[in-house]
């Protein structure tokens, strides 16, 4: 859902997100810590890894630029810090940035534009692992669902809790989470944890949080040793069948019903409580939550 209220914007005055070069990451660090696996880690622990612009864009780009390099096989995604990423940034982390890229403008555009960019890791030939631990919520869920695989804490939790005002940009949860379950989380915005997510099959595998680096870096490892042509069509062989079963038109219709969203009063109240400033940011997010004691009413 798109929360943007920037002057910038309306002026014409947007500085480039899409970095030129690896040399410009700045909120992500990527690293090899076997042979052929590449590690991307999203770093802005601070703001539990929300994805700005910048972010994405880093992202993204470091996720292309892996999958054109011979010697890198398996890519895994992870957060730094406490979480995964607790979703999009609500908190003006995008103000004088452009999109990372071209999305026609128009009804329904961001929607269209993130779900573009987390399906658009389906076209790489090279497999994407998600490292989940922590909150994995909205804007993080659907980065993960875009991923090939999903290795997550046991104890980590995956939600969507910006139902309880809008609805998401992409809509996952009949597909893997299952109808009924996927049905109540998308009428509570309460989240399930890493053991839930890989029964149900939204996560691949779920490890003890003290376990999961080391699991994910062996399960990569596996997949690391077979030829990467063969991996390619493998991977392109699963996907296509989803395909063929309509999860990226479900998801792309999905767009629609989340830029319906922006026109209905309770998002319209909702988004006149932040106001601007991270202050009432995290009001309007505590009042949201404070009757089901969960995400902002915790510690963590």
């Amino acid at each position: 859902m798109s929360y943007d209220n920037d002057p910038a914007a309306a002026a014409g005055e947007l500085r480039a997100s899409w970095p030129k070069s690896t040399d410009d990451y700045s909120v992500i660090l990527v690293d090899e810590p076997r042979p052929n696996i590449r590690r991307i880690t999203m770093n802005r622990p601070d703001k539990r890894n929300a994805l700005n612009h910048a972010l994405r864009a880093e992202l993204l780009h470091a996720l292309r630029d892996g999958d054109m390099e011979d010697d890198v096989h398996v890519q895994i995604v992870r957060g730094a810090g406490k979480c995964f990423s607790a979703g999009y940034d609500l908190g003006g982390g995008n103000d004088g940035l452009e999109y990372p890229f071209f999305t026609p403008p128009g009804e329904g555009q961001y929607p269209r534009h993130v779900t573009e960019g987390w399906m658009s890791i389906w076209e790489l030939s090279k497999p994407v692992i998600a490292q989940v631990h922590g909150y994995c919520l909205a804007g993080g869920s659907e980065l993960a669902t875009g991923c090939d695989v999903v290795y997550m804490a046991e104890d980590a939790q995956m939600g969507y809790p910006a139902v309880r005002f809008g609805v998401p940009d992409m809509q996952f949860h009949a597909w893997l989470v299952g109808m009924r379950r996927g049905m109540e989380m998308m009428l509570t915005g309460d989240s399930i944890s890493g053991t839930e997510a890989a029964e149900r099959g939204w996560a691949t595998r779920a490890y003890p949080a003290d376990q999961l680096e080391e699991a994910t870096l062996e399960m990569a490892t596996r997949m690391a040793s077979l030829p990467t042509d063969i991996v390619a069509l493998n991977k392109r062989a699963v996907h296509r069948q989803m395909e063929v079963m309509g999860i990226r038109q479900g998801i792309r219709q999905g767009t629609e019903l989340c830029s319906l969203a922006i026109h209905q009063k309770s998002f319209d109240e909702f988004i006149n409580q932040t106001g601007s400033g991270s202050g009432k940011l995290t009001g309007a997010l505590q009042k949201r939550d404070e009757k089901f004691g969960d995400y902002r009413t915790s510690d963590e």
